[in-house]
């Protein structure tokens, strides 16, 4: 059950750290049930949820007329390094501030 508050959605969190993304906020963002999302803190302390695309979601986006064979997985494995990276430099600044 979620109820509108300052212009926004405000769902339960169960015991477990669990909660649902309403409906219309899936569609409209066109996150996937079951799928996946990325939870981020922004500069100014917000929390963002994107939605993360399957894979096959990305069939054909990367790919290239003249691209050699393995180019695409390349550019796949590429954008997973930069991901990882982003990933463990926000868990290293959250870290120092838990230090503070």
């Amino acid at each position: 059950m979620s109820s509108k508050t300052d212009g926004g959605k405000v769902v339960r969190v169960s015991k477990k750290g669990q909660t649902t993304i309403p409906k219309p906020l899936r569609e409209k963002f066109d996150i996937d049930a079951p799928g996946r999302v990325r939870f981020r803190e922004t500069e100014d302390g917000e929390i963002v949820v994107e939605p993360v695309p399957h894979p096959t979601d990305l069939r054909g986006s990367l790919a290239d007329e003249d691209a050699e064979p393995g180019e695409v997985w390349e550019e796949l494995d590429e954008m997973r390094e930069r991901d990882k990276r982003r990933e463990e430099s926000e868990l290293e600044r959250l870290e120092g501030l838990e230090d503070e």
